[in-house]
Order: C-alpha cells, then sequence, then structure tokens
C-alpha cells in the first residue's frame, strides 16, 4: 500500500473492525473531505464521533485539517510502524479526546505544517493508548 488513502481507508476499517468486536453500535461515513470518519452511537441521545488519522510509517500525523475541539469528538492515531503490508500487524492505537490533540501537536516554524509526532505520543499520552474504553 503505497496510498495515503489507502492507508487511511486501512485505519478506518481496523477502528471500525474493533469497535464492533468491542460491541460498539459504529458507521463508518462517507465521502471524501470530512473531519468525522465514524460515528458510534451509544443509545437514545449519546453518541461520539471520531476522526481516524492513519499513519503507515513512524513519524508523524498531519493534523492541518482539524479545526476546534467538540464535545464527544475523538481522534483516533492509527500507526502501522511501517509493517502496513503486513497482515499480522497489529497497529498502535490512540484514542485522544478532541480537547487533547492540542497539546500533543507540533506547529512548524513557518505555521504550515501542524503535526502530532508519534514519539510524543509514545512519550506523553500513555493513557490515550488503546483507550477503547473512552469510545465504546
Amino acid at each position: 500500500m503505497k496510498s495515503g488513502y489507502n492507508t487511511n481507508l486501512a485505519s478506518e476499517f481496523y477502528m471500525l473492525s474493533m469497535l464492533h468486536r468491542l460491541g460498539a453500535d459504529a458507521t463508518l461515513t462517507l465521502g471524501n473531505k470530512k473531519s468525522v470518519d465514524i460515528a458510534v452511537v451509544r443509545g437514545a441521545g449519546n453518541s461520539v464521533t471520531i476522526d481516524v488519522k492513519g499513519l503507515a510509517g513512524n513519524t508523524s500525523w498531519p493534523v492541518d485539517n482539524i479545526k476546534k475541539a467538540k464535545k464527544g469528538h475523538f481522534v483516533v492515531f492509527v500507526c502501522f510502524n511501517g509493517k502496513i503490508a503486513e497482515p499480522l500487524t497489529i497497529p498502535e492505537v490512540w484514542v485522544v479526546p478532541s480537547s487533547q490533540v492540542e497539546k500533543y501537536t507540533y506547529h512548524s516554524p513557518n505555521g504550515k505544517r501542524q503535526v502530532v509526532p508519534r514519539s510524543t505520543l509514545r512519550s506523553k499520552a500513555a493513557k490515550y493508548k488503546n483507550a477503547w474504553h473512552l469510545i465504546a
């Protein structure tokens, strides 16, 4: 898989599969330019949304398109650690409330790039690693 689009699809379907395995009522949203990839209905009037960020390698996720934090919205970072083409690889996953993403975001000096480095999540966001309970 060389296309970033395929990486994102693989990440979204991985998330959807995991949520269903955990008993969640989760639905993939469709569209090319969207900030909600998955909607999860927890019960009547209780739902959350998810923006899935996929990474085939092991550097950083671009987060330029994240507008602002929303209650009940999560950004899930999925990292295949350079082994996306290996079917037995289980990706690393961080389930981060959208209100917390900014504290892990690196802003380039010229202001043109915003990324969340994998190294930052590994060192500073351990409580969000595999935090499926925040969603399901």
